[in-house]
Order: structure tokens, then C-alpha cells, then sequence
């Protein structure tokens, strides 16, 4: 990961305010170095503090001095290719140390209203054909992070707006994946 001390919320401009937006952003900012067209990425997400007392020497080789309060995402193993991503969520169980995830993804969206010239009775093949040849449609990379207490972030990136200060950041952008990525820790 990059160390980006001045990380901002994009809509305001503001210095990111919660432990959980700033690890959002800079693992956008992470992904962002490697392009598009990547697989799903998780991470585990762990206190500063936490791992300061727990293994001091181990915080200081990874810098967390400077950055006593924060969270350090950790990347996992890749996800197996041609996995669907509902199924594997479900297998995934994090230990104690571990106090929030991540989830790296890329998608199609389609504006609001779009939904409204939705096929009827369509397959889910059939959905994803529409959403695919939508005249509409925007490719976007989503960094969904929560944490094991029930918080939320979403950092959202369009291809077409592919720098750090047009990423949105909110806790109810994509509503269903930070649901599922809290279903992790249950």
C-alpha cells in the first residue's frame, strides 16, 4: 500500500474523517495503481493500536508509528477464478486480530432511473446482457469496507473519472455488498 497521509474525501476535499474512509481510500488509491480489468481483491483490515501492543516490532517494520489510530488493510490470497462471489464470501471466517474487511470489485452501473427500461421476466443471463449493452452504463471499481462492529464505507471509482479526487465515498452506496461483507464476521 501507499502511504497517503493527506487522503481526502473527494466530495468535500476533506481530509478523510474515520479510520474506515481513509483505509477505503487508499485501498482505491492501491487499485488504482494496478489498472482495471483486475479480479476481486479482499483485504483484512486491522487496528493500529492493536497490532502496536500485540507485536510493536512487527508495527514499527510496517510504518504504523506514524499512524497509531488507523487500520492497516492486509491483502488476502486471490480469490479463486470463475468463483461466485456470494459463495465465496460465505466460506470466509476472520480471526479475532482481524476487525473489519474489504472488498475490491469491479462492475457495470447504470444510472437511476435506467431501471425503468429493465426487461420483463429476464434472466439473470439476460440482465447482465442489457446492463452490458446499455447505452448508459458506467464502469465503476467499488471498495466496500466494513467493520466487525457494523460500520460502513464505500469508495467508488468511474473508469471515465479515474482520479483520486472524483472517487465518492459514502456508507450506502452499495448497500448489498457491505451487507454481505459484514456477513463475514457472523
Amino acid at each position: 500500500m501507499s502511504d497517503s497521509p493527506d487522503l481526502t474525501n473527494a466530495a468535500s476535499g476533506m481530509p478523510a474523517a474515520t479510520p474506515l474512509t481513509r483505509a477505503a481510500l487508499e485501498i482505491d488509491e492501491h487499485a488504482a495503481t494496478l489498472g482495471w480489468d483486475n479480479p476481486a481483491r479482499l483485504f483484512a483490515l486491522v487496528d493500529n493500536a492493536q497490532m502496536r501492543k500485540a507485536n510493536p516490532r512487527l508495527a514499527t517494520q510496517l510504518g504504523l508509528d506514524e499512524n497509531p489510530t488507523g487500520l492497516t488493510p492486509v491483502e488476502q490470497e486471490e480469490i479463486p477464478a470463475g468463483t461466485e462471489l456470494d459463495r465465496f464470501l460465505g466460506t470466509i471466517a476472520w480471526p479475532d486480530g482481524v476487525v473489519g474487511c474489504a472488498l475490491v470489485v469491479e462492475r457495470l452501473m447504470l444510472p437511476p432511473g435506467a431501471e425503468s427500461s429493465r426487461p420483463k421476466n429476464a434472466t439473470e443471463q439476460e440482465i447482465n446482457d442489457w446492463v452490458a449493452t446499455h447505452p448508459q452504463r458506467q464502469e465503476v471499481r467499488i471498495t466496500a469496507a466494513v467493520l466487525r462492529d457494523g460500520g460502513r464505507e464505500v469508495a467508488l471509482r468511474l473508469r471515465e473519472k479515474d482520479i483520486a479526487r472524483e472517487v465518492l465515498t459514502g456508507p450506502d452506496l452499495v448497500p448489498n455488498l457491505t451487507q454481505a461483507l459484514l456477513a463475514t464476521f457472523q
